[in-house]
């Protein structure tokens, strides 16, 4: 579960002003859902994922991930939540040109963990396997991004924010580089992994067409949620 309550966030604006980024949010994912955001260019919706990650430390509110409140946390005690408990999907994959797909995914649990005990690499080799299998990249594990369509580089960076099993994923735009089949795909990929790896979801999109097979979604405007939106019955 992940918790955004009554966060406002500024920016400085020239010498003695503070622009308004998010403007008293307040957001809720339970375990196992999906709920979109969505909303013009410049509403608040990326600095609204960088709160919710850890990234930036809001103005004013809480953001609590996995029952830990995050806004009295050191920075390194942030970085050291984020490696454990959240799973950032970017709109661009940013793959490693010179690794395999199965590669990435133990360089990501490498850095998060340091040096590991052979068992303890056995069983990161292992969920590496059972990860690519999940997105449909079993027969293509070998093969470097520059091998992988677009659709199988998303998959794989999807994969890869899971390797620590975290309890929430984030996840920013990650139809928009892909053509409409592809894309249908990837969202078809975080609904399933979602609810059998029970994550709770954040997802940023401008892509009208996939908001209502998310559990719920809401609309940002100039720094503000509005009302959430259930989702269609039957649309999942």
């Amino acid at each position: 579960m992940i918790a955004l309550s009554h966060i406002t966030l500024t920016f400085p604006d020239g010498a003695s002003s503070r622009i308004t980024a998010i403007d008293d949010a307040t957001l809720r994912v339970e375990a196992g859902t999906v709920v979109g955001v969505t909303g013009p260019s410049g509403s608040g919706k990326s600095s609204l994922l960088a709160v919710a990650s850890t990234l930036i430390s809001p103005d004013r509110g809480t953001v609590t991930v996995d029952g830990v409140e995050t806004t009295s946390l050191s920075l390194s005690e942030r970085a050291e939540l984020r490696r454990t408990k959240i799973g950032l999907v970017f709109q661009q994959p940013n793959l490693l040109d010179s690794l395999t797909a199965y590669e990435q995914l133990l360089v990501t649990n490498e850095l998060a963990t340091g040096r590991a005990r052979r068992a303890a690499r056995s069983a990161t080799r292992d969920r590496a396997r059972h990860l690519l299998e999940q997105v449909g990249l079993a027969q293509d594990a070998d093969k470097r991004p520059a091998q992988l369509s677009g659709g199988q580089r998303q998959r794989t960076n999807i994969a890869r924010a899971l390797m620590r099993d975290p309890a929430v994923l984030v996840v920013d735009e990650p139809t928009s580089a892909l053509d409409q089949e592809r894309g249908s795909d990837v969202v078809d990929l975080l609904l399933r992994l979602t609810t059998e790896h029970r994550t709770a979801t954040i997802l940023v999109t401008h892509d009208q067409r996939i908001l209502p097979r998310l559990t719920s979604t809401r609309t940002m405007v100039d720094g503000r949620l509005l009302h959430p939106h259930p989702v269609l019955a039957g649309a999942r």
